[in-house]
């Protein structure tokens, strides 16, 4: 008799901390100053509508972000209150954290959905203005279009680099990298101890950063489907087809996630992971234990929701 399949669980890291999402629950566990383990969390509450769109292929991605966004934003605004200014702080590390905390907003909508549709619109139009005006060179439609997304393949390795240089967003990925090795030591059957969680790989073929290298991707074979006239018809075409992209990279990234263990297929997630290189970092032992308390909250939760969803039942 096989073993049932173990749930796909996913999270995120926040500001010093990380977040995990269940079926029932999502919960954050950060560490404060004084080191002390500090704990959010949320139960899911899905409307029926949006649990039958989850059910359509192409569909049920848009759904999601919209779900993990709105989800995510609260777990976010948590780990920046969290964030403690102590009262002995001087005016000049006050400044600093406020700073600190600008800088962790947009390293985390680099490797998470939050704020993800307002990037997606940067990154989409950016590259088309970029690719339009070297039109003199390159004319034709295929042309276009190749450079278009080689601009966007460019401005977010940009982004991220830069961003990755700060020591905040440094800890973030880091934290990022620990959620990544707590779930690939969850779903190889390891107990949840540092030792066997630092064993593990801080990439992920499930991530979101390799969503993000996925919409390019996909969007780029979109695009050659629709033939644009003019600049502002193209600028239409790509806001108007930003929900056709996001819905077809994010089958993508389950079918690269579902085949991964194939030889030969395992290697379409592989843009994905090396996207990871960048937007992961090895984890302290500290920050491990914070993933883990995280996600051992979150399966605690998920029990007393399945408990009580069988009383239920039973009644």
């Amino acid at each position: 008799m096989s073993e049932p399949k173990k749930p796909a669980y996913g999270g995120q890291a926040v500001m010093e901390g990380v977040m995990f999402g269940g079926r029932h629950h999502t919960v954050t566990a950060i560490r404060r100053k004084d080191q002390s383990i500090d704990y959010f969390h949320l139960p899911r509450k899905t409307r029926s509508s949006f649990q039958k769109m989850k059910k359509i292929p192409f569909l049920r991605g848009i759904i999601a972000l919209i779900e993990s966004s709105a989800n995510g934003t609260q777990h976010l605004n948590f780990s920046s209150e969290r964030y403690d200014v102590l009262p002995e702080d001087d005016e000049k590390v006050q400044q600093e954290q406020k700073a600190s905390k600008l800088e962790m907003i947009f390293g985390i909508a680099a490797i998470g959905v939050l704020s993800f549709l307002f990037g997606k619109f940067v990154f989409t139009l950016i590259p088309v203005f970029l690719a339009a005006s070297l039109t003199f060179i390159f004319p034709e439609r295929i042309e276009q279009i190749l450079l278009e997304s080689l601009f966007k393949v460019i401005l977010l390795l940009v982004y991220i680099y830069f961003i990755s240089l700060t020591p905040l967003i440094k800890r973030v990925f880091q934290y990022h990298g620990a959620e990544h090795k707590v779930i690939n030591a969850f779903e190889n059957g390891l107990p949840l101890t540092v030792e066997n969680v630092q064993s593990q790989s801080r990439l992920h073929y499930r991530c979101g950063s390799s969503f993000i290298l996925f919409t390019v991707i996909v969007g780029m074979f979109v695009y050659f489907l629709f033939p644009t006239a003019d600049l502002v018809e193209r600028i239409l075409n790509r806001i108007v087809l930003i929900p056709v992209v996001l819905g077809i990279s994010f089958e993508v990234l389950q079918l690269t996630n579902k085949v991964r263990s194939v030889p030969v297929l395992r290697y379409l997630g592989y843009p994905g992971l090396w996207l990871q290189l960048l937007t992961t970092k090895e984890p302290q032992d500290d920050q491990v234990e914070v993933a883990i308390a995280s996600f051992n909250r979150m399966m605690e939760l998920e029990k007393e929701s399945e408990s009580g969803l069988k009383k239920s039942a039973l009644v």
